[in-house]
C-alpha cells in the first residue's frame, strides 16, 4: 500500500442491532490510530446503522455515495473499513468511490507490519501473511505478478488466463516462504533448547500497553519502544538476574482486536516464546477505557496459539494516566466502572482476580521494586523445583 505522511484517510464502521455506539466509536478511534501509525492523517469517521453488513457493498449505496462525494471534495486518499472486506465488496465499493484507495482493517495492519519488520525472518512472516490475504482476492485484480519473476517458465500454458497465472505464482511464493520459514524455525528451536532449563517469563498484552518499556526497566536493555501500535515485531529475549536468581525474559508482538488470522498463522512460530514460557506476564494499559475488553482479546489470542493454561501475573500499567469521573452521591444512577477511583479499582480487582496482579507506572517507575520482588519470588520457586541442590541460593 505504501501510505505517505501527507495522505488523508477516512474511516468507516457499522452499528448493528446489539452494538454499543460508544464502543464502535472507540474501535474507529483505534482504526485511526492504526492509520496514523502507518503514516496517514486521520480526517473523518462515517458510521451507518445496519441489521447486517451488505454482502455486496458492506454498507448501503447511499452512504457510499456520501463518502465518495466527501472524498472527492476533500482530496481523501484512503477509505478504510473497520472490518475485513471480501474481494467482491471491495471491487463494488471501488466502483462507487473512484477517487480514493479502498482498504480494510486487515490490509492496514499488514501494511504496518510490513513497515515495522526489520529482520529477514519478520519480513518473511509478513510476506507470507500478505500473500495468504491476497490469494482469495485475486479475481478482478490485474496484478501481472509474473513480471516480478525472472527466468524461464514464467508464462502460463495455452489458454491459461491471467488470474490462473497469478494464483499459481502466489501459491508458489507461499510454498517457498513456508519452506524458508521452516528452516529458520528449526534454527530458533535449537537456540531455545540451548538455553537449557532456565526459567522463562514472557511479556504478553495488547499492543501499545508498555511491554517494551517494562522490558527495558527489568532487563536494563534498549528494546525499541514508542507510543505507536506494533512498535515491536521481532521477539526479543534477555537474560535477567534479580538478586541471585537468573531467568529469561521475552517480549514479542502485541495483540489487537480483530488481529488478522493470516498474521496469527504467520507469527505462530515467533510466539513459541510465549507457548514455552513458565510464566506469562500480562501487561495491561489500565488507563484505557476498555482495558477489560483488551484483556479478553489477549486471553482469546493466547487460547488460539495454545498458551492459555500458563500461570499468569497481571501487571496493570500506566496508573499515572488513569482518570475517572467524579461520582455524584446524590445521583439516582448507579455507580459505573467509569466512576471508580484507582484505589477502588485496585481493591475490586485484587479481590476478584484469581491471578496475582500489581498496579504500576513503567514511565514513572512506580511500583517497579515490588514488581521485581514479586517476579523474584515466582522465579525462585520454579528455580528451586528445577534445581533442588541449589536451594542454598535462596
Amino acid at each position: 500500500m505504501g501510505i505517505e505522511n501527507t495522505e488523508k484517510a477516512v474511516f468507516v464502521g457499522i452499528i448493528q442491532q446489539n452494538d454499543d455506539e460508544r464502543k464502535v466509536m472507540e474501535y474507529l478511534d483505534e482504526l485511526q490510530f492504526l492509520a496514523e501509525t502507518a503514516g496517514a492523517i486521520g480526517d473523518k469517521k462515517f458510521i451507518q446503522r445496519v441489521d447486517r453488513p451488505d454482502k455486496a457493498t458492506y454498507i448501503r449505496s447511499g452512504k457510499l455515495a456520501e463518502i465518495s462525494e466527501y472524498c472527492e471534495e476533500n482530496c481523501i486518499e484512503y477509505v478504510i473499513f473497520d472490518d475485513e472486506l471480501t474481494g467482491m465488496q471491495q471491487r463494488n465499493i471501488e466502483k462507487i468511490i473512484k477517487t480514493s484507495h479502498v482498504i480494510d482493517r486487515t490490509s492496514l495492519i499488514l501494511e504496518i507490519f510490513a513497515q515495522r519488520a526489520k529482520t529477514s525472518y519478520a519480513k518473511m512472516q509478513v510476506e507470507l501473511a500478505h500473500y495468504n490475504y491476497i490469494l482469495p482476492r485475486l479475481a478482478g485484480m490485474w496484478t501481472h505478478l509474473e513480471r516480478q519473476r525472472g527466468g524461464m517458465g514464467t508464462r502460463g500454458g495455452m489458454g491459461e488466463t491471467q488470474i490462473e497465472v497469478d494464483r499459481r505464482i502466489v501459491k508458489e511464493r507461499i510454498n517457498r516462504l513456508k519452506e524458508q520459514l521452516k528452516k529458520v524455525d528449526k534454527q530458533m528451536a535449537v537456540q531455545r533448547s540451548n538455553r537449557g532449563q532456565m526459567v522463562r517469563l514472557s511479556l504478553v498484552g495488547y499492543t501499545n500497553v508498555g511491554k517494551s518499556t517494562l522490558m527495558n526497566l527489568l532487563a536494563k536493555s534498549d528494546v525499541f519502544a514508542e507510543n505507536k501500535l506494533f512498535a515491536t515485531l521481532d521477539t526479543t529475549v534477555r537474560k535477567v538476574v534479580i538478586e541471585n536468581v537468573p531467568f529469561l525474559l521475552s517480549d514479542t508482538v502485541g495483540f489487537i482486536r480483530k488481529l488478522p488470522t493470516q498474521l496469527i498463522e504467520a507469527f505462530k512460530s515467533t510466539l513459541d516464546e510465549v507457548r514455552e514460557a513458565d510464566i506469562l506476564v500480562h501487561v495491561v494499559d489500565v488507563s484505557h477505557p476498555d482495558f477489560e475488553e483488551q484483556m479478553e482479546v489477549v486471553e482469546k489470542t493466547l487460547r488460539e496459539i495454545g498458551a492459555a493454561n500458563k500461570p499468569v501475573y497481571v501487571v496493570f500499567n500506566k496508573i499515572d494516566a488513569y482518570t475517572y469521573e467524579e461520582y455524584d452521591e446524590f445521583s439516582l444512577v448507579p455507580k459505573s466502572k467509569e466512576n471508580r477511583t484507582l484505589d477502588e479499582l485496585k481493591n475490586s480487582w485484587i479481590a476478584e482476580e484469581k491471578s496475582p496482579c500489581i498496579f504500576i507506572s513503567a514511565i514513572n517507575k512506580t511500583g517497579i521494586e515490588k514488581l521485581r520482588n514479586d517476579i523474584y519470588k515466582m522465579v525462585a520457586e520454579i528455580h528451586a523445583g528445577r534445581y533442588p541442590f541449589n536451594n542454598f541460593l535462596y
